[in-house]
C-alpha cells in the first residue's frame, strides 16, 4: 500500500463512498484525516485498519450510535480499553443471536424446500394440493 492514500483509493478499496468516509469524519467516527498541501484527505494504514473494523461492526449491524459511542471511548485511549471490550462483548452476543436466528430462518426454509419437492414429484393432481395449503 502506498504511504498514503485518497479518498477515492479508500472508496474503491472499502466500497464505501467518499460522501461516507467524509460522514464518518464529521460525525466522529474516523478521526480527522491528514491533509495534503492542497487540502485533500490522505488516509494511513493505521486509518485503513480503523476503517476496515467499522465495516466489520457496521456489517454486524451494530448501530451507528453504538459504533460512534466506541470510536469516542478509543480516542479516550487506554482508560477505556475494558469498556471497550464489554462494548465488544455484548455486540458479539447480538451477532451470535443473529447468527443463531438465521441459521433457524435457514433451516426452516430448508424444509419448505424439501416439502415443495415432494408435492413436485408426487402423482397426485394439483386440486389435492391448493397451493393455499402451501405457501
Amino acid at each position: 500500500m502506498a504511504s498514503t492514500l485518497s479518498i477515492e483509493e479508500v472508496a474503491r478499496r472499502t466500497g464505501l463512498t467518499a460522501h461516507t468516509l467524509r460522514y464518518y469524519e464529521r460525525i466522529g467516527l474516523i478521526a480527522p484525516v491528514a491533509r495534503a498541501p492542497g487540502g485533500q484527505r490522505r488516509y494511513a494504514a493505521r486509518d485503513m485498519d480503523w476503517i476496515e473494523f467499522l465495516l466489520r461492526l457496521r456489517t454486524t449491524h451494530m448501530p451507528i450510535g453504538r459504533m460512534r459511542a466506541f470510536a469516542t471511548l478509543r480516542v479516550e485511549g487506554d482508560a477505556t480499553v475494558a469498556e471497550r471490550r464489554r462494548m465488544l462483548e455484548a455486540h458479539r452476543a447480538d451477532v451470535l443471536a443473529q447468527i443463531d436466528a438465521m441459521r433457524q430462518a435457514a433451516e426452516a426454509l430448508a424444509a419448505k424446500i424439501d416439502h415443495y419437492r415432494r408435492l413436485e414429484r408426487s402423482p397426485a393432481p394439483e386440486s389435492i394440493h391448493p397451493e393455499s395449503k402451501h405457501p
